[in-house]
């Protein structure tokens, strides 16, 4: 049985329905198909062996399996391709805040917000670099620089560059999010040796104009694809906890597994509601503005099972979760970070919290490189 948390539109048959009954028995032996649920078809694929080709319905198999079961197979394809115990430090800047003629409904920065947040100028190079620096005393291994723009213009690019330029001569992996680009403006970043981009798909595809009205989800992929072809590794993944069903939960991450290539790093980030915005008026304080610690460790567990070789980050709304929560999502196969006190606009953990978390966890900052960035080269 599928349930859907967060439906904001259920339908009238679901009320009062009843709870299946379910008949104690003796358990059976452990088999592979009992532990790990059910498998491909015999031929069609190994298990996590990298696929593009996955459907709604494999996808939607995978949440409803039971939550034990989905974790086993989650942590069994992590490590297939990943070090078991490592979690990647990211730090996240924004550059240029507020002001973006974007209409996201969970965006404080977007001009359509009332939430008196001030627009701001693209900081100046050398501010950039001295955060870059602190990020990487603190043990982060990629810096991330993100702006409130529909997309760069050309005066904002000389900066942007020699931005990308300074983070790479301080040994750290560069990652920007603009907005929009075009296949231009994608080959300039990508020359300057920019690293990652990041650019999210935000939901499903059907429950994606619910949430931004300006852009499509065409536009999305678009911009996608000019930065796989600039060279550049693609950053890309969503939020959950936006009103959104499982069903849309499902259509997400069926969206980035059946892209032409999964992205190198993939991005759950959990809502977090912020009085001014459209979503965050309409579900702040209301049970439907988090998503259930379990459910939000399936959506991590379905993206580790079906992008076997992505690094899968816990983003936004980390600071809300219990120490618990996020080991679950850990073991659901999440292996990357942002750490510091804040994340573009919105609070996040702080170095020292995380540092604490790993250590009682037992897991180490990573050292060596993302598995898909090294099979590339």
């Amino acid at each position: 049985m599928t349930v859907n948390t967060l439906d904001l539109f259920p339908s009238p048959a679901k009320a009062g329905a009843q709870l299946p009954t379910v008949e104690a028995e003796r358990p059976g032996p452990l088999t592979s198909t009992s532990v790990t649920g059910p498998r491909p078809s015999p031929g069609k694929t190994m298990e996590g062996e990298v696929r593009t080709d996955w459907t709604r319905a494999e996808i939607a198999a995978l949440f409803d399996l039971p939550f034990p079961n989905l974790l086993y197979r989650a942590q069994t394809v992590h490590r297939a391709h990943h070090a078991a115990n490592e979690v990647q430090l990211c730090t996240l800047l924004s550059i240029k805040t507020g002001g973006c003629p974007e209409d996201c409904g969970y965006c404080s920065q977007s001009a359509f917000a009332d939430t008196g947040l001030k627009a701001e100028k693209l900081m100046d190079v050398d501010a950039v670099l001295a955060a870059a620096a602190e990020a990487k005393a603190a043990g982060s291994q990629r810096f991330c620089m993100g702006a409130a723009w529909r997309s760069p213009k050309p005066r904002d690019m000389p900066r942007v560059v020699a931005m990308i330029k300074g983070v790479k001569a301080l040994g750290l992996e560069t990652c920007m999010t603009l907005g929009m680009l075009d296949a231009d403006q994608a080959r300039e970043l990508g020359a300057a040796g920019l690293d990652y981009y990041n650019h999210n798909l935000d939901s499903s595809p059907e429950y994606y104009e619910r949430v931004t009205t300006t852009r499509t989800y065409q536009d999305r992929l678009d911009t996608l694809a000019h930065v796989r072809d600039a060279g550049v590794s693609v950053c890309c993944g969503g939020i959950v906890g936006m009103g959104e069903t499982r069903e849309d939960r499902v259509g997400f991450v069926h969206a980035l597994a059946t892209l032409p290539r999964h992205p190198e790093s993939v991005t759950v980030n959990a809502l977090v509601p912020i009085r001014g915005t459209p979503l965050g008026d309409m579900l702040a304080d209301t049970p439907m503005a988090r998503v259930d610690d379990i459910e939000f460790a399936r959506v991590v567990a379905a993206a580790r099972v079906t992008m076997p070789m992505s690094m899968v980050r816990l983003s936004a709304g980390r600071e809300s979760m219990s120490e618990a929560a996020q080991a679950l999502c850990f073991l659901a196969g999440a292996n990357s970070i942002f750490t510091g006190d804040k994340l573009l606009t919105t609070g996040n953990a702080g170095d020292s919290a995380d540092a604490a978390l790993l250590a009682k966890l037992g897991l180490a900052p990573m050292a060596g490189e993302e598995p898909m960035r090294a099979v590339a080269e």
